[in-house]
């Protein structure tokens, strides 16, 4: 099977690849492990990883071609046109794996501890004071 590197020095050589195989290892790339890793335990409790897991991709193909046939004048040149056809192909795939938290079992008791991550803390943060502002400042023109 290559590897995503193989795969995008290919130049569009896409016939060595096993689809299956492909999606596959997609799925072991967007599952808990890949943002927590395993279930483990520590200190008598254990420790249950969750997470964010989402993903997505989408393929096609399609021909398009010149339904007429005859010369054409460009700029006094004239070029014949025959019935042009191409067609092309391809496809992608997209993947988000993000940390929401672990439960914690101890004792036969559950707790939940958040994952805090504080960059979307703060993007959000600046994101609503930006917002806040901005709805400020129109509302002050539309009341003079």
């Amino acid at each position: 099977m290559p590897t995503l590197m193989v795969l995008s020095q290919m130049n569009g050589d896409w016939s060595d690849v096993d689809v299956q195989e492909l999606l596959g290892k997609v799925a072991q790339h967007l599952s808990v492990g890949r943002a927590f890793g395993t279930a483990y335990e520590k200190d008598g409790s254990l420790v249950i990883p969750v997470a964010l897991v989402a993903g997505g991709g989408g393929g096609g193909e399609g021909a398009s071609g010149s339904p007429t046939t005859g010369a054409t004048v460009d700029g006094g040149h004239a070029h014949a046109s025959d019935a042009e056809s191409s067609s092309g192909s391809g496809g992608g795939l997209g993947g988000l794996v993000m940390p929401v938290g672990v439960y914690v079992v101890k004792d036969e008791r559950v707790r939940w501890v958040p994952a805090v991550n504080a960059n979307l803390v703060i993007v959000v943060t600046f994101l609503t004071i930006r917002l806040i502002a901005r709805a400020r400042r129109k509302s002050h023109r539309h009341a003079s």
